[in-house]
């Protein structure tokens, strides 16, 4: 499980998370939602123990990520933004992470099969589009066959089959007893993939429930959306 415990950030004057608490169960998808700013990727970088935080915790199987003696065998993520070196090869890169943190080489090939990366896998990152970097990443985040997944905007870039193969994978995840927490913008996408939400604006918690639970009242997740989060973007804005 993890288990975020009245969680605050700042930076410099500014508050990024104030005062958050959630928790993710196993065996199921729960998304993540806010929009942009709404401290969604600072939660998500001090739970990964790449931010440390002025208050509260962030523990994943109440152990603080940094804690974790092998963490790709517990953690697999997946952060908006992070990339591998452009020159090294894609199979290179997975075979480097997975000597890092002691996964057998085998496991290289497996999740290039299970992303669709077989036949890239021998090509150079800067040669790969947009669809295909994330992939990578997908493909990295599952190298330690971990027990949590933290994906953020995991089908950004992909195409249709992407986008699908990304979803029966978090549905089948979480159905083997696993927990995943999942970060994206996709309402569409979303409602179709998560059993759970956690809305965050301004940097607190607005809502969290089930799908259908913080959906109650509205004709659609995105409704819920932008009613909870005061975000008018929906509405012809740009």
């Amino acid at each position: 499980m993890i288990e975020i415990t009245r969680l605050t950030k700042r930076y410099g004057g500014k508050t990024a998370v104030d005062d958050v608490s959630f928790a993710v169960r196993p065996g199921r998808v729960t998304g993540f939602l806010g929009p942009n700013g709404a401290g969604k990727s600072t939660t998500l970088r001090v739970l990964l123990g790449l931010d440390h935080p002025d208050g509260g915790t962030a523990l994943i199987g109440g152990r603080r990520y940094r804690d974790l003696r092998h963490p790709l065998r517990t953690v697999g993520a997946l952060l908006d933004g992070a990339g591998p070196v452009p020159e090294r090869r894609g199979a290179d890169h997975l075979t480097w992470i997975a000597q890092s943190n002691r996964i057998p080489r085998r496991r290289v090939r497996e999740v290039l099969e299970l992303v669709g990366l077989t036949d890239a896998a021998g090509r150079r990152v800067k040669g790969y589009s947009l669809g295909m970097g994330q992939r990578l990443g997908i493909a990295a985040a599952l190298l330690g066959d971990p027990e949590v997944l933290v994906l953020d905007e995991p089908v950004n870039g992909l195409d249709p089959d992407g986008i699908r193969r990304v979803r029966n994978l978090l549905r089948g995840y979480a159905a083997s007893g696993r927990t995943v927490l999942l970060s994206s913008h996709l309402m569409t996408e979303m409602a179709g993939t998560a059993d759970d939400a956690v809305v965050i604006a301004g940097g607190r918690i607005v809502a969290r429930g089930t799908l259908d639970d913080v959906s109650a009242g509205h004709p659609s997740l995105e409704s819920a959306f932008f009613a909870l989060t005061g975000d008018r973007e929906g509405e012809g804005r740009w």
